[in-house]
């Protein structure tokens, strides 16, 4: 009970653009993972707020990201999954239409972090 209290209580200071504390990519710049969003254009097949031009409907919309429970309805949401997920869907979901890009993973703990900006 204690740790759903603290939970909530972090989650409710967090202010505007921040990731709640348990999403905080280490290494990660929101700002640089916006900037990283847009020139992999993945909003060719996302709808991602603050991306210019991001309505794509092929991949899901990446509103409110922050409060999923999974990623790709196959990993928990977490920082290291999402960075994992970012590096190379094919490799955890062979199924999966998103193709791996070629990220290193500072550009996907970027990426990730602006992810979890979005609420």
């Amino acid at each position: 009970m204690l740790a759903l209290l603290l939970g909530m209580a972090l989650t409710a200071c967090v202010e505007e653009g921040e990731s709640p504390v348990p999403m905080r990519v280490v290494g990660g710049d929101p700002e640089e993972g916006r900037r990283l969003i847009a020139a992999y254009e993945c909003g060719v097949c996302h709808v991602i707020p603050g991306i210019r031009g991001a309505r794509g409907r092929v991949g899901p919309s990446l509103e409110a990201f922050v409060q999923r429970a999974y990623i790709a309805g196959v990993l928990p949401n977490r920082p290291g999954g999402l960075t994992r997920w970012l590096q190379d869907p094919p490799g955890i979901a062979p199924e999966t239409a998103m193709p791996a890009l070629g990220l290193t993973d500072t550009e996907a703990r970027h990426m990730a972090a602006y992810l979890y900006t979005l609420r």
